[in-house]
């Protein structure tokens, strides 16, 4: 039986270019000493890169797009099934981020340190260092999908402030009702309570679907003292097919948690906005 790695982390790859990825897996390689990375490749051939071979990279080809979530999951199952003891916890990363050597060790003594945190995400930002706002509330079908297609931009920057918590402070930890998939590290023990992603998400809102049910059971912590790169290109926002994979998973999120009445939606998000409401100013971002 191999020794039970500090950290495990899943990288789903669909015909990205090794420039961009082997980035963010020297990152994880560097940063997380005796972690282990599983690459999931669901490209149609097999993508060919020198870091595949290193001894804390474990590479699948799929030879078919399986989907964000699924891919993942291959991961779970796999770390499931290599015959070491459960780590502590699992990085979820995107094949566009970059980070520096402290950032993972801060982040898993976060975690250690407090057993009512369940998931973990840094501050992310665009490589010219401007905050991506990826802290959110449980989405309603206003945030999804009015606020994206009306006509009226104040109402549409009103409705922006208050979904993705554009008050949110920048100086100090906070629980958030939505965190992002791109990097986000959950308790091992919570992904295998919870059953890891729902596939029927092909892309889009499988990482919303699985911070909230993550919610259900600990604590979801933003951590701005963490600072991560992340490219995020908005495809669907340029992109007719990709917006109806993000129009069909909205439904499949609605149709499950609830298009008008979602109690725990309204909990949680009144929570986080009674919270900013109180906070104090200075530190925040506008």
């Amino acid at each position: 039986m191999m020794s039970t790695p500090t950290l495990t982390s899943s990288l789903v790859l669909y015909h990205n270019q090794p420039e961009a990825f082997e980035q963010a897996m020297r990152c994880f390689l560097d940063g997380a000493e005796g972690g282990l990375l599983f690459v999931i490749d669901n490209s149609k051939a097999p993508i060919v890169s020198p870091l595949f071979v290193h001894p804390r990279v474990r590479y699948q080809f799929v030879g078919r797009n399986v989907g964000f979530g699924a891919g993942h999951n291959l991961a779970l199952k796999a770390i499931g099934e290599a015959g070491f003891a459960l780590p502590l916890a699992h990085l979820f990363l995107n094949p566009d981020v970059v980070f520096d050597t402290r950032a993972l060790p801060t982040l898993l003594a976060e975690l250690e340190a407090d057993p009512t945190i369940g998931a973990l995400m840094p501050r992310i930002v665009f490589p010219d260092g401007e905050l991506q706002r990826l802290c959110k509330l449980l989405p309603t079908p206003v945030d999804l999908l009015l606020r994206r297609f009306l006509p009226l931009p104040p109402l549409v920057d009103a409705l922006n402030r208050r979904y993705e918590l554009h008050d949110l402070p920048q100086d100090g930890k906070l629980e958030v009702p939505s965190l992002s998939g791109c990097f986000l590290i959950v308790r091992h023990a919570l992904l295998r309570e919870v059953g890891g992603f729902d596939e029927r998400y092909f892309m889009y809102m499988e990482d919303v679907d699985l911070v909230r049910r993550i919610g259900d059971h600990a604590r979801t912590v933003y951590v701005p003292s963490v600072t991560v790169t992340h490219g995020y290109a908005k495809g669907s926002y340029r992109d007719k097919r990709l917006l109806s994979y993000h129009l069909r998973s909205a439904r499949l999120y609605f149709d499950k948690w609830g298009w008008w009445f979602d109690r725990a939606r309204r909990d949680r998000n009144q929570r986080i906005l009674r919270a900013l409401a109180t906070a104090p100013h200075p530190g925040m971002e506008s």
